[in-house]
């Protein structure tokens, strides 16, 4: 049987973090369901009010260019450029299977 708990954490209790938690995971395609949900599992528990409402105003934009921004092949606008970009850009919460 296969273990999905190193790729799906439990999900949050609060009901906005669930709802975070569930539109990071459902992305549309598995690169980015890893990449943007693997940041939220990382961050989103010790973001504040502003941080959850920065990270949901992201989840709007483009896959596609949320993933150049990781991976440094696009600058973010000006409203994303910050900490949680620079965090983003770590890919330090990637989990990849060995």
């Amino acid at each position: 049987m296969t273990n999905f708990r190193y790729y799906m954490r439990a999900m949050p209790s609060d009901r906005d973090l669930k709802r975070l938690h569930w539109r990071a995971h459902h992305r549309g395609t598995k690169e980015a369901d890893m990449l943007i949900g693997g940041f939220f599992d990382a961050h989103g528990g010790s973001w504040n009010e502003d941080e959850r409402k920065l990270f949901e105003s992201m989840l709007d934009e483009q896959d596609v260019d949320i993933m150049a921004w990781a991976h440094g092949t696009a600058e973010p606008p000006e409203r994303f450029a910050g900490a949680m970009t620079e965090a983003l850009k770590r890919l330090d919460y990637i989990q990849v299977a060995r």
